[in-house]
């Protein structure tokens, strides 16, 4: 009966562990643990640890074996591109200037980014002016004119 409760109380943790991490792992931990919860509940019901130790086990290796790569190709979008990559080529309207020295602002779509020149010595670029975001670093966008 134990081995019933242990198996209801680390399927929970793994199922807390994915959700601090932020589904980091793809859910893997989600499914894992929700597995062992199911199979420790099965014990729990029948009082047997033979069989909720089976169907966790049994639950889990469905899951790795066969319902992994559906739930994988689920979540991931091929073609899809990220928030940053997105916005790479796109033009932009400078909205608070930038210059060589000191960043600015851009907008792109109804978004603000912060905006560096990509080469310092293009001048600088002011307010109401047509950019194009070349890459983006961390939270900087850094654009060139048009």
């Amino acid at each position: 009966m134990a081995i019933n409760w242990l198996l209801v109380i680390a399927g929970a943790v793994l199922v807390l562990v994915e959700i601090i991490l932020g589904a980091v792992t793809g859910f893997d931990l989600v499914l894992i643990g929700s597995a062992l919860m199911l199979g420790g509940i099965l014990g729990l019901l029948t009082k047997s640890a033979a069989l909720g130790t089976a169907a966790a086990g049994l639950l889990a290796l469905l899951y790795v074996f066969v319902g992994r790569k559906r739930i994988r190709s689920r979540l991931m979008r091929p073609g899809m591109p990220s928030n940053t990559d997105a916005v790479l080529g796109r033009t932009a309207r400078v909205v608070e200037t930038i210059t060589a020295d000191r960043p600015g602002r851009i907008k792109l779509e109804g978004d603000e980014w912060r905006a560096a020149l990509d080469r310092p010595d293009s001048g600088s670029l002011e307010l109401g002016r047509t950019v194009r975001v070349v890459r983006i670093d961390g939270v900087t966008a850094f654009v060139e004119p048009c």
